[in-house]
């Protein structure tokens, strides 16, 4: 196979974006499918790419004071239903355990949708006096929602995540940690992912189901769609009163305990894909591409060039996730098999590089190919990857803004999902009338109310009211 038929088997995403982006998932080598509707396999380079993600939001947890714990995969039904509000919000996505061997269970069991309700138990359990507080928990884990319509990374029937759930004795503790944590998925998702967002709250209709509040980060991809990277949720104390969950504060009197819920998932690598990637394949940010410079020795039968790729490799390793591919095909199917796979860097060594004392590298995002002295090339290849990271963040901020448009009514805010589909800015009297009339009319949601707000006009782009907001609105995934 030709590199040029290796490039064109992926469909082109102005031809036909969700092809494109099923290609890309699975020449990529991310997922396979399983024999379970809506299920997939996480392969070894896709998994990889999940445990950077994960060791790097760990350790930022962690930072700040969490702890990890492990709740069981199942919850009793009269436990799922302690919490009116939550319980019909997830009701019609929940998998339902009613046999254990032949037998009939006496109740049934709930495949973990979240976990709310496990933690809400265990506190009501372990939390007496103020002195207890407060209990900043953490899980990675699987959860099962039983989607009518799937797609790999973006919505599956179980996908990885983590979920944080904190209790604390006032209302002013939980709100700084929601926020606290909504801060921490944006600075991740910008210096790590290289995937801007934009932070704000959702509306009432859009909050999770029994919050008092939640606020959220929402990036653009390639086609002027929306995707909701991550949450964080304010439960007030709805929970604690729905599961006693009290504790004796300093003057010996019993208060409800105010929670939190937090969580991102392996959607993030859909997001990924869909902010960076191209025609040719997955394109990664250094920080979580599991091979971040691979070496393509050059007529590697000639001596000295495996030797010399095999000194790179041991030099590099100090600063950089690196390999060698001395495999048999040829360096056209490499060069082609590394880009679909996202590589930042690729090196290239041969003997004619190797009497020259160089090497050449080739940039995956923008194809930039750079001599590079075999004297200083870890320096290089550092101050490259630092190059990489930062300027996909650039090109992905450049894209959003280009995208990012503003309406005054409902003409402007129709023309422009028709020319320009991407974030629309719109004013918002705040009632659920006009949110839900936009949404029928043109099928865009109300992303969120920015934390940063900006004074488009002073009537609502839906009924011409008096506004009270500016929201963030578009078609989402």
């Amino acid at each position: 196979m030709t590199n040029e038929k290796m490039v064109t088997a992926i469909t082109s995403m102005e031809d036909d974006f969700a092809k494109w982006y099923t290609d890309i998932v699975k020449k990529a080598d991310l997922i396979d499918y399983s024999s379970v509707r809506g299920c997939m396999i996480l392969r070894p380079y896709g998994y990889a790419i999940w445990e950077l993600i994960q060791k790097q939001l760990d350790e930022r947890f962690k930072a700040t004071g969490h702890e990890n714990v492990y709740m069981p995969m199942f919850i009793p039904e009269s436990l799922l239903q302690k919490e009116k509000d939550h319980v019909e919000g997830f009701a019609p996505e929940v998998a339902w355990v009613t046999h254990g061997g032949d037998e009939k269970l006496s109740e049934r069991l709930c495949v973990r949708p979240t976990s709310e309700t496990l933690f809400c138990e265990h506190y009501a359990n372990i939390v007496q006096s103020y002195r207890d507080l407060p209990k900043l928990y953490n899980q990675w884990c699987s959860v099962v929602r039983w989607e009518k319509t799937t797609r790999p990374f973006l919505r599956s029937l179980e996908f990885l995540w983590q979920e944080g759930h904190t209790v604390h004795a006032t209302a002013e503790e939980a709100e700084k940690e929601t926020i606290q944590q909504l801060n921490e998925y944006a600075d991740f998702c910008e210096k790590v992912l290289a995937m801007p967002v934009i932070k704000g709250q959702k509306t009432d209709k859009e909050k999770f189901a029994g919050a008092h509040s939640t606020y959220t980060i929402e990036s653009l991809m390639h086609d002027g769609k929306a995707l909701q990277s991550g949450t964080s949720h304010n439960f007030g104390d709805g929970f604690a009163k729905a599961f006693g969950i009290q504790y004796t504060d300093k003057n010996n009197k019993l208060q409800y305990v105010h929670e939190t819920s937090w969580g991102v998932s392996t959607r993030l690598i859909g997001g990924l894909i869909m902010v960076h990637s191209d025609n040719d394949g997955l394109v990664l940010p250094p920080k979580v591409a599991p091979i971040q410079a691979i070496i393509i020795p050059i007529m590697q039968h000639k001596e000295g060039v495996l030797d010399k790729a095999e000194e790179i490799k041991n030099e590099l390793s100090k600063i950089c996730r690196v390999r060698i591919d001395s495999s048999d095909k040829s360096p056209g199917w490499k060069y082609s098999e590394y880009e679909m796979k996202g590589v930042p860097i690729r090196i290239e060594i041969g003997p004619r590089d190797i009497e020259k004392n160089q090497a050449v590298l080739v940039r995956r995002d923008t194809r930039e190919k750079i001599t590079a002295n075999l004297s200083n090339i870890t320096e290089e290849i550092s101050n490259l990857l630092c190059k990489i990271q930062r300027e996909l963040l650039e090109k992905a901020l450049k894209h959003r803004k280009s995208k990012t448009s503003k309406a005054n009514n409902m003409t402007e805010f129709k023309e422009i999902l028709e020319t320009n589909q991407g974030f629309i800015k719109a004013m918002w009297c705040g009632s659920e009338e006009c949110e839900n009339a936009v949404k029928e009319e043109t099928g865009a949601t109300a992303r969120c109310v920015p934390f940063e707000q900006e004074h488009i006009g002073d009537t609502c782009v839906c009924c011409q009211k008096p506004a009270k907001k500016m929201v963030i609105w578009g078609k989402a995934y």
